[in-house]
């Protein structure tokens, strides 16, 4: 883990109180009502170096992640999630796949 992140991604501002994990920690960065439709490029402008932890030994910084989001825009919240999601497989970042591409991997 990079001791240069720009906060400690286990304390109070990079886990809100708690450690919080992926997902979670990139939807707190959005307002959902004032923020959509989303252009990605400039969202991981303000938040890429963000470290986002994606399991309890991995944190990155969440330009890594939308490094494999393959969307020029994001309509909805909904949208994000599943293009991060899909980033989130594609880059290999999560070991659980319940279905999909990757089922011969991590399973419920």
């Amino acid at each position: 883990m990079s001791d240069n992140w720009p906060v400690d991604p286990d304390g109070e501002e990079g886990s809100d109180g708690m450690r919080k994990y992926d997902m979670r920690i990139i939807a707190d960065k959005v307002d959902e009502e004032e923020d959509f439709p989303m252009d990605p490029d400039e969202f991981v402008a303000e938040y890429g170096e963000y470290p986002i932890r994606v399991n309890y030994k991995t944190v990155v910084p969440m330009s890594d992640i939308f490094e494999y989001v393959d969307a020029e825009e994001f309509e909805t919240i909904v949208d994000m999630h599943k293009a991060v999601g899909n980033a989130m497989r594609a880059g290999g970042f999560w070991e659980y796949h319940p279905k999909g591409s990757s089922p011969e991997k991590k399973h419920a």
